[in-house]
C-alpha cells in the first residue's frame, strides 16, 4: 500500500540513459543534515510505500536529508516495467546517488533494493566518488541474486519454457491488487551479469540486515548466505521470528529506523 505524507516533497525528474534508452526518473528530496538517507525500493514497489514514507517522516523529525526515487517502470517514473533489468535499475540508482547525495550516506535497501544497494556500494568503490560516501547499509529482507536463485532455479520446466519462448511469464502476486508480476527473459538473463553470492562481497562499510523468519519470498537461509559473503566486521543480522517479507508493521519499521540511527 502506498501512502502520502502531508508534507511530501514534490518530485524532481532527471533523465537517465541516452537515445532510445533514456527514461525519466522521479526523485523526492527532503533537505536536511547528514548523514543523508537514500531509499532503494523493492521489485514492483515505489517510493510512497509504507516503509519509505515512514523513513522520510523520521528524517523530517530528525532534520535529516532523505532521498527517495522510483526505478523506471515503477511509481512516478517513466519507462515500461517489462524493459526493466537489474543493470538498468542500478544505472538509475547510481545516477540518483551521484546527483543528489553528498557526504556520508546511509543506504536503505528493501528486498531487490538490498541487491541494488550492494551493487551500488561496489560501483561507488570502483568510481572513487569523493563527493559522497557510504556510512552504512541497512538491508531489509535483502534479495541479492533473486532472479537466479529465487526465480529461475525455482521455476518449473513449464515456466522456464514459457519465458524462453514467449519472453515473459505472468507470476501471480499475493500483494496489493493481485496484479501479476511480469517476469521477462531479459530480467533473468541480464541479472546473471550482477550475481554476488558466488564470491566475497566487499562493501567497505557497516551492514545491518533485518530478515523475517516467516518470509515466503526471500527465505531466511538466503540472508545467511549473504552474511557468509560479507566481511566479518560490523555486520549484524537481526532475525524477526514472526516477521514476513514486507516487514512494514509498526514494530518492524521501528527496528529499521533503529538500525539507521545506529549507523549514523
Amino acid at each position: 500500500m502506498s501512502q502520502t505524507a502531508a508534507d511530501d516533497p514534490e518530485p524532481a525528474f532527471i533523465e537517465v540513459g541516452e537515445g532510445s534508452e533514456a527514461r525519466r526518473i522521479a526523485v523526492r528530496v527532503r533537505d536536511g543534515r547528514g548523514p543523508g538517507l537514500l531509499w532503494l525500493g523493492g521489485f514492483s514497489s515505489d517510493m510512497r510505500g509504507n516503509k519509505a514514507v515512514a523513513l522520510d517522516a523520521w528524517a523530517a523529525e530528525q532534520g535529516r536529508r532523505c532521498v527517495r526515487f522510483d526505478y523506471s517502470g515503477h511509481g512516478e517514473s517513466g519507462g515500461d516495467f517489462v524493459d526493466g533489468t537489474i543493470g538498468r535499475w542500478l544505472e538509475e540508482s547510481v545516477a540518483v546517488f551521484t546527483q543528489f547525495c553528498s557526504g556520508p550516506q546511509v543506504v536503505i535497501g528493501s528486498s531487490m533494493g538490498g541487491w541494488i544497494a550492494l551493487l551500488l556500494a561496489q560501483e561507488i568503490a570502483r568510481r572513487g566518488n569523493a563527493s559522497a560516501s557510504l556510512a552504512g547499509l541497512v538491508l531489509i529482507a535483502p534479495a541479492p541474486d533473486f532472479t537466479e536463485e529465487l526465480m529461475w532455479k525455482a521455476f518449473t520446466p513449464e515456466i522456464r519454457a514459457e519465458i524462453e519462448t514467449k519472453g515473459v511469464w505472468l507470476r501471480p502476486s499475493d500483494y496489493d491488487d493481485g496484479t501479476p508480476y511480469r517476469i521477462t527473459r531479459k530480467l533473468i538473463e541480464e541479472g546473471r551479469n550482477h550475481l554476488l553470492l558466488g564470491s566475497q562481497i566487499d562493501v567497505g562499510c557497516p551492514v545491518r540486515i533485518l530478515q523475517g523468519a516467516q518470509d515466503p519470498d526471500v527465505p531466511w537461509k538466503h540472508a545467511f548466505a549473504l552474511v557468509h559473503r560479507l566481511p566479518a566486521e560490523d555486520v549484524v543480522l537481526t532475525m524477526i521470528q514472526d516477521g514476513d517479507h514486507r516487514l512494514s508493521r509498526p514494530q518492524d519499521i521501528a527496528r529499521i529506523i533503529a538500525s539507521v540511527a545506529e549507523i549514523g
